[in-house]
């Protein structure tokens, strides 16, 4: 089995967060984005990893740093990452046959800015299983559109009418990933654009109307990560998973001075807490200190020094000072607000 895994984009709305850091490794609850998707996706196919294929973007953003981070992610499931690139925002179709020579076999293809949570296995015998997650709003998302076999027969990008409340959350498996490969090389052959980009969606309805089975697979949670608002709230519902799955999230080696926290909350190591009450709902990276502040529902990221501070629903990234009084902020990493 390979798990493929197109992150080239430049996460233009969690800027300015992801200015440096990709989107995929911006953390969420004390990890980044991408090393938890992977984690339950591994568990969901529950067989080994062969290969780990990674489509990045631009050197100047996916350096070798990045590509050391994803070569050690690899190594942790005994697999072995293979890393192509896409320089050019063509689209979700156009990202996947960047990395056309290894285009075969059974794989998973997931695209890195959501957490999920899965419970169930899936039919591993269906040509495609398309992960699904059911919603309020489906006119906001694309769905799937079933038959009374509960097959996959339509794929239907924010429906103005009604088709179903199953919205596609960006995770699939291919019984023979080829076959993918085969249709979308007839679509970029023939320019077949949608908004000026490449589709996957076009190469999965070619599939279907060359009578390969579909089907659905379901999750008990998916968690937008795609701006700092629904980031924000990832992290809170994060927390709350991980505070069920194995209690204390707070490492032992940290510096509390006269200060209280809430959980659930992440810590990580030598963070200085001082005269603070933190949380809940707190993610604070290794190396950050916090002084005489009310922190709530808010991620701040390692190596960061916060003072005076007294936020809520906030995001600061690495490496930065902030010194103040405002209630929400948003502030980059590098940055200096005294």
């Amino acid at each position: 089995m390979k798990i493929i895994i197109p992150m080239a984009g430049i996460g233009s709305r969690l800027k300015p967060q992801t200015l440096i850091v990709p989107k995929p490794l911006i953390p969420i609850a004390g990890s980044p984005i991408l090393n938890q998707l992977v984690k339950e996706v591994v568990k969901l196919i529950d067989e080994p990893i062969e290969e780990m294929v990674f489509i990045v973007g631009n050197p100047l953003i996916f350096g070798d740093p990045i590509i050391k981070e994803l070569n050690d992610l690899a190594k942790r499931y005994n697999s072995k990452a293979i890393i192509y690139r896409q320089l050019k925002p063509l689209g979700t179709g156009h990202a996947i046959m960047c990395a056309k020579e290894s285009l075969k076999g059974n794989a998973v293809v997931m695209y890195p800015d959501t957490l999920i949570r899965v419970d169930e296995t899936f039919d591993k015998s269906s040509d495609v299983v398309i992960w699904t997650k059911q919603v309020e709003n489906p006119e906001a998302y694309g769905v799937v559109r079933l038959n009374s076999n509960k097959e996959i027969i339509d794929l239907v990008e924010k429906p103005l009418t009604f088709i179903s409340d199953l919205a596609v959350i960006g995770i699939y498996y291919f019984k023979e990933i080829s076959q993918l490969k085969n249709q979308l090389e007839i679509v970029i052959a023939n320019n077949k654009m949608n908004s000026g980009e490449f589709q996957i969606n076009d190469g999965l309805l070619a599939m279907m109307k060359n009578g390969k089975k579909f089907s659905a697979g379901k999750v008990i949670e998916w968690l937008d990560c795609g701006d700092v608002k629904k980031a924000i709230i990832a992290n809170k519902k994060m927390l709350a998973f991980m505070q069920e799955d194995k209690g204390g999230l707070i490492s032992k080696n940290i510096d509390t001075i006269n200060s209280k926290i809430i959980p659930p909350c992440f810590i990580a190591d030598n963070v200085i807490i001082k005269n603070s009450k933190i949380g809940p709902y707190v993610s604070i990276g290794p190396g950050s200190e916090v002084l005489d502040s009310r922190i709530s529902n808010s991620i701040i990221q390692m190596n960061s020094k916060i003072k005076n501070a007294n936020i809520e629903n906030s995001m600061i990234g690495n490496n930065c000072k902030y010194n103040g009084k405002g209630k929400q902020i948003n502030i980059g990493d590098f940055s200096e607000l005294i």
